[in-house]
């Protein structure tokens, strides 16, 4: 029973030193702090707002271990228009990626990692659209996750909603990491 005992305690070391080494898997920008109101910089250009429509920089560390690629949501699940509003969506993130660039959601600068895609939104493209709630209403939430992924590639059709992305991206999922901020205009 001595044995067993020890044997047990050392079992539960082992996983829990992996575990600490590893650390939590974290999701956090250099702009935006969890909880906090999203500046003007990363406001939309449009439906009545004037912001630049800056895409905020995002680091992350701990991804779950078996993660073969990322993949990137931004959401409001506050637009009034009955299923939220996905504002930006990334995938196929290579595994060794750590970050993603302020201003990379411009698909024009090309700056995403090597075989990231933006994938589609609810504005009607790929892209990031920043924040634009409806002037006067609640400040709404907007929710960054980054998803860990058991697959190398997402195979996404041109054209796909962010719903079919979703749907692959849970099919998937070995892990995820999130923040929320606010906006209100």
């Amino acid at each position: 029973m001595r044995k067993l005992i020890t044997f047990l305690v050392l079992v539960l070391a082992a996983v829990s030193t992996s575990a600490d080494a590893q650390g939590a898997f974290k999701l956090s920008s250099k702009e935006i702090a969890p909880n906090a109101m999203i500046g003007a910089a990363q406001t939309f250009s449009g439906f009545g707002c004037t912001g630049p429509n800056i895409s905020p920089s995002l680091a992350w560390s701990g991804a779950p271990a078996g993660t073969k690629s990322f993949a990137l949501t931004m959401y409001d699940p506050d637009a009034p228009t009955g299923s939220g509003w996905w504002h930006w969506t990334i995938y196929n993130i290579p595994a060794s990626a750590k970050e993603i660039a302020l201003g990379a959601g411009d698909p024009k600068k090309n700056l995403l990692p090597a075989g990231a895609v933006e994938g589609p939104t609810d504005f009607g493209k790929s892209g990031y659209g920043g924040p634009c709630p409806p002037a006067g209403d609640k400040a709404h939430r907007y929710v960054f996750t980054l998803y860990a992924l058991k697959t190398d590639k997402l195979d996404i059709p041109a054209g796909s909603t962010p719903a079919f992305l979703g749907f692959n991206i849970s099919g998937n999922k070995v892990g995820s990491a999130s923040f929320t901020a606010r906006y209100k205009r």
